[in-house]
């Protein structure tokens, strides 16, 4: 039998050893079919907080981090529509009361949008600059 002593050392021995064959085999490579696996909708690009108008700078810093490449609700959104149109600024069919609505109230994975995080002045700049291709 192993005294209390000596059975702390050897279990120390074993995690050690555990740890070590962990690292040593690196992370797990994924396999090209699994589902967890998503294809990123701007082919790889980088997160673009880029503007060209006060209108296109103040979506990019309240929204852009969820609605531009790689942003968690464009990802969502191409999941769920062709992922052409997972971008809103691509969309051509918002309108500004539909923005308005989505964003104080959240729709579907979306959170509302509290005034002391987009005020309702900024809300309606960023309501018009999106729906500026609707019908």
């Amino acid at each position: 039998m192993i005294g209390k002593p000596h059975r702390w050392a050897a279990l120390g021995a074993l995690a050690g050893l555990l740890a070590a064959s962990a690292v040593c085999a690196g992370p797990p490579v994924p396999s090209e079919n699994t589902s967890t696996q998503i294809r990123n909708v701007s082919k790889g690009g980088i997160m673009d907080r880029s503007s060209r108008s006060p209108a296109e700078a103040l979506f990019v810093e309240k929204c852009g981090m969820c609605h531009r490449q790689m942003g968690m609700g464009t990802l969502i959104l191409a999941r769920r529509m062709s992922p052409s149109i997972a971008m809103l600024e691509e969309r051509k069919d918002l309108t500004p009361e539909f923005i308005v609505q989505a964003a104080r109230t959240g729709i579907g994975n979306m959170p509302r949008m509290q005034r002391g995080e987009v005020s309702d002045a900024q809300l309606t700049i960023i309501a018009r600059y999106l729906s500026r291709g609707a019908h």
